[in-house]
């Protein structure tokens, strides 16, 4: 089993911004934790209170407003769910960082950023 930890400043907010886009709750959010789990596999995404965070990670967390810290990637069903997400995604409090487009050969996507910053790509692949 793998599962992502990823550092937030404020879990009401992330708790708040998944939810309304439709993510599976992981257990009860607590003083230091909320979590979900994305997609088929259930893959986990913890979200952690930074100061909770930090002691496990042996250094400091990076900022993800101003690098790149990791991008997971959500896939969609056709077009037209892509142009819907863009919607969600911004009505949810999350920064489009590019605007649905088609990119490559068979590729039609975009990427957000959650208000923490956490980068986010999704695309519909034409044929898969």
């Amino acid at each position: 089993m793998i599962w992502a930890n990823l550092a937030v400043d404020n879990l009401e907010r992330t708790t708040k911004f998944y939810t309304e886009l439709g993510f599976k709750p992981n257990g009860t959010p607590n003083n230091e934790l909320t979590s979900f789990v994305v997609g088929k596999d259930a893959f986990v995404l913890h979200f952690f209170l930074k100061e909770a965070l930090k002691p496990g990670m042996k250094g400091e967390i990076a900022d993800a407003h101003a690098a790149n810290e990791i991008i997971f990637t959500l896939s969609a069903k056709s077009k037209a769910q892509v142009d819907t997400w863009a919607k969600e995604v911004e009505q949810a409090g999350g920064k489009l960082i590019s605007l649905p487009e088609t990119f490559g050969k068979d590729y039609y996507g975009f990427i957000f950023a959650d208000p923490d910053g956490h980068r986010f790509n999704v695309f519909y692949m034409e044929g898969f």
